[in-house]
């Protein structure tokens, strides 16, 4: 069951280094939220800390909150955190040596499910949410590499699904897709909100504003310093009257 995330007070530093500063932000549930801002802003290392996978890089520390439904989840193992906060990352990343169908089950095997056909219905499950199923139901044996990129990427998204997260970080999925490839993961996104709740990092204007409900944008002053939250809100009212000139500049290629 999708659920919404509460951002308090957070700060994330690699080192001495403080990257992000003072984010408040509540992310609703059965929502595509979308990140924008300028290259070197935080917006990655904030989608990150959400399912603590910044962690992974040495000197990682945070201060502040993240809560999935009312728990923090730096009070959780990492791992079981990882299962309800799903990641899609920037390029596509099937494991090469695997099949279609070991792909997307990846995550059960690896969480003990042994069960033949627990494992047969939930890859078809997933591989139908991700609107795969009529293009490779009948050749779940293809190594996944084989695949075109969008179609990788979209296997990359079954496989996320298939463990049931709660909640769904996508990290520009489309940066490295072809146009059409990337309407079809637009469509995706609309149809798996109503299943999820979807956080995606974009730098793409227009995509942004034809799949988010809501809009976060992020900026830095200047080098060195951390990113910051700017604005926040539904996503018609940052595109079309935002409340902060910054926002506005952005928007309209003004920026800096």
């Amino acid at each position: 069951m999708s659920k919404q995330v509460e951002i308090k007070d957070l700060s994330l530093y690699f080192g001495a280094h403080r990257a992000v500063a003072d984010v408040t932000m509540t992310i609703g549930a059965h929502e595509v939220t979308a990140i924008i801002g300028p290259s070197g802003c935080g917006k990655s290392t904030l989608l990150r800390s959400l399912n603590r996978m910044h962690e992974l890089v040495p000197g990682a520390r945070h201060e502040g909150e993240v809560l999935l439904d009312g728990e923090d989840v730096y009070a959780r193992d990492p791992v079981a955190v990882r299962r309800s906060v799903g990641m899609v990352f920037q390029r596509p990343n099937p494991f090469p040596t695997m099949s279609v169908f070991d792909n997307v089950v990846a995550g059960l095997r690896l969480n003990g499910v042994r069960d033949k056909k627990l494992l047969k219905e939930v890859a078809e499950h997933s591989l139908r949410q991700a609107g795969m199923w009529e293009e490779l139901g009948g050749r779940l044996d293809t190594g996944g590499a084989r695949l075109s990129g969008g179609q990788q990427q979209r296997l990359c998204i079954a496989r996320a699904i298939a463990v049931q997260p709660e909640v769904l970080l996508m990290d520009e999925p489309c940066s490295a897709l072809d146009p059409i490839s990337t309407l079809k993961i637009e469509d995706l996104l609309r149809e798996l909100k109503n299943e999820y709740t979807i956080v995606i990092v974009t730098h793409n204007m227009q995509q942004a504003a034809r799949v988010s409900d809501s809009t976060a944008f992020f900026t830095i002053e200047k080098a060195g310093e951390p990113g910051r939250l700017i604005e926040y809100d539904d996503t018609e009212k940052i595109f079309t009257k935002p409340s902060n000139p910054t926002t506005e500049r952005y928007i309209s290629g003004r920026f800096g």
